[in-house]
């Protein structure tokens, strides 16, 4: 069982004795693709309410997961349920005795998976399973089970009181391949009857409070975000806040959750540029005037920490995820985690019951992929339970650096560096080292959202330890790094946006990390739609592209095809991609000549495009069209095709064989292999 490995006396002995030895070791080939995208073999387990149990997903005798439960008492094992045809998906705790779970196909693509989750129960020993929702063929309901719920019920992230038998279960209303609505409905998992949390509104999204209960629901109408609230007391609904859903509003914030006494904690800005976790007045839906914890450099991000009595803390994402604790004795303990294992960052979780004998223990940095310890607060010992990637060794990645770097109208730019092993950064102060290493230009999707994080990035790592130096640029409109960074992105697609990747590439020649004559750009989904419109604004700057998975004509977004399925909420189009993107009426010559689709003709540098037949996000036909576009005056075109795979790839086969074309691709380009130094 891969994913329950023997436990050590000693940390040294699992993981850091392998790493010594690394160090001593000669230089050997990097790591094959495989270790880099081959699903992780160990993802963490789940500690039960009291911290005396571990789930966790092995491997079952069908060749799929299976769940297992470990005492960790006396680190007895056993596998308490299984599929011949599924893996197990997500797990949670109802309480300390039983578990609730769905399921997952890891053998086949996004596309071709035509059954629901489903939603199963077991206790901890084995006994009383029972599947309490349908897995089956989505929009088949001839013949269904009448003892379940129907397929369309699914799991909530948040796992309640876990001192009963009740839980709450999302029953989503589709509309086509979008979210219609979302009801709440409270589950009783022993006997599988059900009771509906009924609303005078449509909801979206739910949150329930420290005990376990519904208490705010979001609607969205009319581009208007509402966040509804329930009195405890009474039982009925109100309107706690109202706000624009998809432009900059100053009364606007994210409900992050309930506090044990009852406490609203949000994200908010509050009249700052960055935001930051406040607490709300339930009575009047304002934001208090102090935060609770501000993250110098960037915007909050993250959860509360907290059991059934305490708040213990906030995790929160900074350069690094890490947790600013309220509470002394959890201070004491992160500290001796912290000397425990140097190096790392290390992420307490914590179970819902006070003064548990165990807590789990998440350690990574940018070069070692999570590895996962259980410690024992009696004893303070740490106990190795697994790791996601046994394959990869830290000596052979490359490590990151946040750097910052001026945009040409002066907007100061965030970015990732991560440079090959053994290729030190250049040190504030002196004088650039001449490098000139290959880069590859790495642009995140979204794009309205914050692309890099200091962790273990399989695609970055894999470039790195081929030679190649990464830049992922945080350009304006990314999120993550205050108002005025994402507002200077509103309807820059192709023009400042664009700009902000191309000053990025000039800066690392600057500075002497990148060989001007060597230089690609890629990227998926918009990092996709970047890359091509890179090659079209800059061809004297990138040598090669490689796109997967990218928008090739905004008008395209808008429109759809009658061909192919599409998930963006006609909500979305309405009301939000006219401020963020343009609108396709008043905005149309902008549209026109900053779609990769106007321009496929000027694309004459080679190029590697990727699309999954089953994307939904951004449809084949964005690939297809442009694919025959740019053939008829691009000889140097290669085109990747994955049946049933969506916006991504979620096969390894696929991640691997992917990645094995870019490297062959990039290495006849700008690496080892390529003919001539010149465009």
């Amino acid at each position: 069982m891969r994913a329950i490995p023997l436990f050590c006396a000693s940390v040294l002995c699992a993981l850091f004795a392998t790493a010594a030895a690394a160090q001593t070791a000669p230089a050997a080939a990097p790591p094959p693709a495989a270790a880099f995208f081959a699903n992780p073999a160990f993802t963490g387990g789940v500690l039960s309410p009291s911290g005396r149990y571990l789930a966790a997903k092995v491997d079952g005798k069908t060749g799929r997961d299976a769940l297992a439960v470990i005492d960790l008492t006396d680190k007895a094992a056993r596998v308490v349920a299984g599929f011949a045809d599924a893996d197990i998906g997500t797990v949670q705790w109802v309480n300390d005795e039983r578990l609730l779970f769905d399921t997952t196909d890891k053998q086949i693509a996004a596309g071709a998976m035509r059954f629901a989750p489903g939603l199963y129960t077991v206790k901890h020993d084995g006994s009383k399973f029972r599947q309490l929702a349908e897995r089956r063929e989505y929009f088949i309901r001839d013949g269904s089970r009448k003892d379940m719920l129907p397929w369309h019920t699914y799991m909530m992230d948040e796992t309640g009181k876990q001192d009963s038998d009740y839980v709450y279960v999302r029953d989503i209303g589709f509309a086509g391949n979008t979210v219609r609505s979302v009801d709440l409905l409270r589950l009783n998992v022993a006997t599988g009857t059900t009771s509906s949390v009924n609303v005078p509104f449509t909801a979206i999204d739910w949150m329930l409070d420290n005990d376990g209960e519904p208490r705010l629901a979001h609607s969205l109408d009319k581009g208007k975000a509402t966040i509804w609230l329930r009195d405890r007391a009474t039982d009925k609904w109100r309107v706690l806040a109202s706000f624009e859903a998809y432009g900059p509003d100053e009364h606007s914030f994210e409900p992050i959750g309930f506090g044990p006494d009852g406490t609203l904690y949000a994200r908010a800005r509050r009249d700052n540029d960055q935001a930051a976790i406040f607490k709300i007045d339930l009575q009047t839906g304002t934001i208090g005037t102090q935060p609770v914890l501000r993250v110098d450099g960037f915007d909050f991000s993250g959860h509360l920490v907290a059991d059934a009595t305490r708040l213990l803390g906030v995790r929160y994402q900074g350069d690094a995820r890490d947790t600013a604790w309220f509470d002394p004795a959890f201070k004491a303990i992160q500290a001796d985690v912290d000397a425990k294992l140097p190096g790392t960052a290390n992420l307490i979780g914590v179970p819902r019951r006070p003064d548990t004998p165990h807590l789990l223990v998440t350690a990574y940095s940018d070069v070692q992929p999570n590895v996962y310890f259980i410690y024992d607060t009696a004893t303070r010992k740490l106990d190795f339970v697994g790791q996601a990637h046994k394959d990869i060794r830290a000596k052979a990645m490359g490590h990151q650096h946040f750097v910052t770097y001026a945009a040409r109208d002066g907007l100061k730019i965030p970015a990732m560096l991560t440079l090959p092993p053994g290729v030190a950064a250049n040190q504030p102060g002196t004088a650039p080292l001449p490098k000139n290493l290959p880069l590859v230009v790495l642009v995140h999707g979204g794009p309205y959202v914050r692309g890099t994080y200091w962790q273990w990035d399989p695609e970055v790592q894999f470039l790195a330890s081929r030679g190649y130096a990464v830049l992922q640029p945080e350009f304006r409109g990314s999120t993550g790094y205050g108002r005025e960074h994402f507002a200077r992105g509103l309807k820059q697609w192709g023009l400042a946006m664009q700009d902000d990747i191309a000053d990025g590439a000039r800066w690392a020649i600057a500075q002497g990390y990148a060989d001007p004559a060597r230089i690609c750009i890629a990227g998926a989904s918009y990092g996709g739609y970047a890359t091509l419109m890179g090659l079209v604004r800059n061809p004297t700057l990138y040598r090669c592209g490689v796109a997967w998975a990218g928008v090739t004509d905004i008008n395209l977004m808008y429109t759809g095809h009658w061909r192919y399925a599409s998930d963006v909420p006609e909500e979305f189009k309405e009301y939000g991609m006219p401020q963020l993107i343009g609108d396709p009426v008043k905005d149309a010559e902008q549209l026109k000549a900053t779609s990769p689709l106007q321009q496929a003709s000027r694309i004459r540098q080679p190029l590697l495009l990727a699309y999954g037949t089953a994307d939904e996000r951004v449809p084949m036909i964005h690939g297809t069209r442009f694919r025959d576009a740019v053939k008829a005056v691009n000889k140097e075109v290669e085109w990747i095709e994955y049946e049933d795979e969506g916006h991504g790839w979620s096969l390894p086969q696929n991640r691997i064989d992917f990645w094995t074309r870019v490297e062959r691709f990039l290495d006849r380009h700008i690496g080892t292999g390529r003919k001539t130094a010149t465009p």
